[in-house]
């Protein structure tokens, strides 16, 4: 009974975000798809949807990051969007899979969430935008609402980090090293 009451009194003194997520390190992220837009596709300057599952995840090394539809959300690991730009990565092997819970967006914005994910795929074509217009992701993984989640993935899909909420600058470097070994590794 004493060991139980002190995890109750341990989980009450963590922060929310530290046991939230249902994302665990050297498995596969739990399964789950969106049916509701999905992947944005962008074939001769129109745009489309098409449906998109998390088994679709392997084959790359790839930094999942699942935002919140709202711009603090997309600030908090915009550091980590920069470093990846800045490492030029290859394309070939490596790709980002920016999901935008449109559901989780502040009412009357949805149209400009959605504008500006088009940009940045016209911007970036090889990275992967999944638009997930009622939050599947988000609850699937027990992700934070209002948050942005970070993951990493090896080639087979198995998780190699993760984080729900910002990271800090130690943790960017620790996430582009992480990436560039993963690719070295193959």
């Amino acid at each position: 009974m004493r060991n139980i009451l002190a995890a109750v009194a341990l989980s009450l003194l963590l922060p929310a975000g530290a046991m939230a997520h249902d994302l665990r390190l050297d498995s596969r992220v739990p399964a789950t798809g969106v049916n509701d837009k999905g992947e944005l596709i962008l074939q001769q300057e129109k745009f489309s949807y098409k449906n998109w599952n998390s088994a679709q995840l392997s084959g790359k090394v790839r930094v999942i990051q699942h935002i919140a539809g709202r711009s603090s959300a997309k600030e908090m690991n915009a550091a980590l969007i920069e470093a990846i730009k800045a490492a030029k990565l290859p394309h070939d092997r490596y790709q980002t899979t920016t999901i935008v819970n449109t559901d989780d967006a502040i009412p009357g914005t949805g149209m400009f969430v959605r504008s500006s994910i088009e940009t940045n795929k016209q911007q970036y074509p090889w990275s992967q935008f999944i638009v997930d217009s009622k939050g599947n992701v988000q609850h699937a993984w027990q992700l934070q609402p209002g948050s942005s989640a970070i993951v990493v993935l090896d080639r087979q899909g198995t998780v190699k980090f993760v984080k729900d909420g910002p990271l800090t600058q130690d943790e960017v470097t620790d996430v582009i090293a992480l990436v560039t070994s993963l690719l070295k590794a193959e």
